[in-house]
């Protein structure tokens, strides 16, 4: 059985993914504290706002009604409010069925617990 903890940080990623889906960068970078970083290959965003910006405009742009699939690998709390998440992922384009060959991504996520929840403190990404 999941913990309780477990699942709130898995809870945190199902909502990011929703908004994704729904291609709001404001709700998804809700799931993110203000001080989040996220890099990507070839970008670094540094803060909610940045990364809202970055999706904002990938979401009107190239991401525009895609979704992503994504498989929870491991969730480990090296400390009660850190959390660990790697996943394989990768976006599925806008009226496709499945991702396109060779765009899955490994994927680090470090969430913390700040004021009784779960926010994203951290991304990374590279080619799986």
């Amino acid at each position: 059985m999941r913990s309780e903890n477990e699942s709130a940080v898995r809870a945190v990623l199902g909502e990011l993914y929703e908004a994704w889906a729904a291609g709001d960068a404001d709700a998804m970078t809700a799931c993110y504290l203000e001080d989040a970083t996220s890099a990507l290959p070839g970008s670094l965003s540094d803060g909610r706002t940045a990364v809202r910006d970055r999706m904002a405009g990938a979401f009107a742009g190239p991401l525009k009604g895609s979704r992503v699939v994504d498989e929870v690998h491991s969730v480990r709390f090296p400390t009660a409010d850190v959390a660990l998440v790697v996943s394989r992922s990768a976006i599925v384009p806008a009226g496709e069925a499945e991702p396109a060959e060779g765009s899955w991504v490994i994927a680090t996520w470090t969430l913390a617990r700040r004021d009784g929840g779960w926010r994203v403190a951290a991304y990374h990404n590279c080619a799986a």
